[in-house]
């Protein structure tokens, strides 16, 4: 964004965010950072590059791993919350770690496996990863959804959809 952009509001935070980048430090970004996001959020091009950034990262390459294991909607919406929420590493906390722990213990529909069992593995392992984390602790989004659609059988995620995370309920009505 800032090579095509390089007057942008956060341009000047860059050197700051790459020295804290893994950290919880605000160094360098205090005061001024959050109002300059907030003002850059505002420009149809920044959000378009976030837009970007998020399908390159996280959204693609879950979708397609997803199809390639032989998953359906569902499989695919765990695997990409899974990715944005553990990020694309190959840790045992990141996604492709959390993957390979799965695949240890179940094969893949596109192995032979059954769709259901696979993804009930795959948040067993997630949920065991989010709980060794402090700020992922809240495993709802798991728990009241995820695993409530794959428990009710609803692999394709058919509307109407009701769900609870963090306290609060969600409706898709039926389309």
């Amino acid at each position: 964004y800032t090579k095509d952009h390089p007057d942008n509001g956060l341009a000047r935070y860059l050197p700051a965010l790459r020295k804290v980048d893994g950290t919880d430090s605000h160094e360098g970004l205090d005061p001024g950072f959050t109002k300059a996001w907030k003002a850059e959020a505002e420009k149809p091009a920044f959000r378009k590059a976030q837009n970007n950034a998020r399908d390159r990262i996280y959204f693609d390459p879950a979708v397609r791993l997803a199809k390639l294991d032989g998953l359906g909607t569902l499989g695919q919406f765990i695997y990409y919350d899974a990715m944005v929420l553990h990020g694309p590493g190959t840790g045992p906390r990141g996604f492709y770690g959390l993957r390979e722990a799965a695949l240890k213990e179940a094969n893949t529909p596109a192995q032979g496996g059954k769709e259901k069992a696979y993804l009930d593995i795959f948040l067993d392992i997630r949920r065991a990863a989010m709980k060794e984390e402090k700020s992922h602790r809240d495993t709802t989004r798991v728990d009241t959804a995820q695993r409530e659609f794959l428990y009710d059988g609803n692999l394709d995620l058919k509307t109407p959809l009701t769900w609870k995370v963090y306290g609060e309920t969600f409706r898709v009505p039926k389309s």
